[in-house]
């Protein structure tokens, strides 16, 4: 349990070292990315006001098994079409402290594919 503790402390610092240098605006808004075991998670948000534009996540789309590669890639894709219904076309990613690999970049390149530019 406390190694558990101790690599989320870990992620958390790598989160913010990233979120110095990303930040979103209402014209190109933070896509930001949550993973756990069970689930993934992402939100499109304007750091100016504050305010979350548009999220999507495993449990929106009813997909029982959360924390696989293709549910990324399905929650990816819904984000990009949320993001197109809102008008935006450009985000900054932020991996939110994770490694680009796996479901992180599953979901990225199903954003991308599906229309979203970063």
């Amino acid at each position: 349990m406390i190694k558990k503790e101790a690599n989320n402390v870990a992620r958390k610092r790598r989160h913010l070292r990233v979120r110095k240098n990303v930040s979103g605006t209402k014209e190109v808004p933070r896509l930001n990315v949550f993973r756990s075991n069970s689930g993934i998670y992402a939100q499109v948000i304007d750091d100016v006001t504050g305010k979350t534009l548009a999220s999507s996540s495993n449990l929106e789309l009813k997909i029982k098994n959360g924390g696989n590669v293709e549910a990324a890639k399905l929650v990816g894709k819904d984000i990009a079409e949320k993001c197109k219904k809102l008008k935006i076309k450009q985000v900054v990613f932020d991996r939110g402290g994770y490694q680009y690999h796996g479901r992180i970049s599953a979901l990225a390149d199903a954003a991308r594919e599906a229309g979203l530019e970063f």
